[in-house]
């Protein structure tokens, strides 16, 4: 295989009309109209990544704790094949990956590391579908985005597929494919799921800024233009949200100043953020969004175990504040957000996740029950 860019053509097609595109919430009386979120009022939900528990375990927890959104479990603390990357990568079609000392890279033909991520992603699919039996309900499945991936894999010679573009408009086409039949899978094990996929890309703000070091680290690469960021990353949620089951797909992105801009007109259903780093520079954004029909997954829960969980009221005041400023109907807050912890909590204690858990939903409960 090949990567010069130069041999792939003339450059991207340009982005297709966007589903849903300018479909707003609000009514005439900027009250909620119900119009494309695609949760029901009052949900919580986790980011994707849990500690280290058995598959079994954790799917169990899943459901049990967040009933409304339930997510399929990252269980990173397994090790290699285990991680973001890595799981991604089990999914690609016809690209064959292996760990290196330096990380996950492209090779000729599939190895032991590739096996194993496999094999690991096939244990949580069978551990979920069995204890998922009869769920019926919006079901929340993750993978890192083509972005982020093109900065986690490396080319055969060690260069970051992300310097180069055919390597990486290849990952983003192989990743597409790879997730439309992982969830034709998981669509005839749960028959009575509607799929949210969540494309994961803590990467990107970095890459716009042009902040993402060579292998060497004496360097970075050059910014990722807005316009092949959003054209990429649209042809990924175009493939994905055509895909049977699927209810909608959107981005996750925990790193601050989350391009939203970029994300709604790429056709992102929905945006998960931490919401603790939102400024007020980014609320015309966050308005623009709302208005297009867009959900937004708000982080409110610490994930460290080290902030105040008693108060649910306190939790959510980030999220009330913005509503306020930006005009809103307040009963609009608990219909369009759902919450979730602010990151990931594959490094939170297993007690600390499980509250965590519950707290985004008594959270959740406060959004619908008292805005105000």
């Amino acid at each position: 295989m090949t990567w010069s860019a130069t041999e792939r053509g003339a450059g991207p097609e340009p982005i297709r009309d966007v589903p849903g595109e300018g479909v707003s919430p609000l009514g005439s009386d900027g009250t909620a109209e119900r119009a494309g979120i695609p949760w029901p009022p009052g949900t919580a939900s986790g980011v994707g990544s849990l500690p280290d528990l058995d598959p079994v375990e954790a799917a169990r927890y899943v459901l049990g704790e967040v009933p409304d959104l339930p997510f399929l479990p990252e269980l990173p603390g397994r090790g290699v094949g285990a991680d973001i990357i890595g799981r991604s990568c089990a999914l690609l079609v016809d690209l064959p990956v292996d760990f290196q000392p330096s990380g996950w890279r492209l090779v000729p033909r599939p190895g032991l590391d590739l096996r194993r991520a496999r094999d690991l992603l096939a244990r949580d699919l069978d551990a979920f579908t069995e204890a998922a039996a009869g769920y019926t309900g919006p079901l929340k499945v993750s993978a890192a985005g083509p972005w982020t991936l093109a900065g986690g894999v490396e080319l055969p010679r060690g260069h970051k597929a992300l310097a180069d573009q055919g390597a990486a408009r290849d990952l983003a086409e192989a990743l597409a494919e790879g997730l439309v039949a992982h969830l034709a899978d998981l669509g005839r094990r749960i028959p009575g799921a509607r799929m949210l996929v969540q494309l994961d890309e803590p990467s990107l703000p970095a890459m716009l800024a042009g902040h993402i070091r060579t292998p060497s680290g004496f360097s970075v690469l050059p910014a990722v233009e807005e316009g092949p960021a959003t054209e990429r990353l649209a042809g990924v949620l175009s493939a994905v949200t055509g895909a049977a089951s699927v209810a909608a797909s959107g981005v996750h992105c925990c790193a601050p100043d989350v391009p939203l801009d970029l994300l709604r007109r790429a056709g992102a259903r929905f945006v998960g953020l931490d919401a603790t780093l939102l400024t007020r520079a980014q609320d015309d954004a966050v308005g623009e969004a709302v208005e297009a029909g867009v959900g937004l997954m708000f982080g409110l829960v610490p994930t460290d175990g080290a902030g105040n969980l008693s108060d649910p009221r306190r939790t959510v005041a980030v999220a009330v504040d913005l509503w306020r400023r930006l005009g809103f109907a307040p009963e609009l807050l608990g219909e369009v957000v759902a919450v979730t912890p602010t990151c990931g909590l594959a490094n939170a204690r297993v007690g600390d996740a499980r509250a965590a858990l519950r707290h985004c939903r008594e959270a959740a409960r406060v959004l619908v029950e008292s805005p105000q």
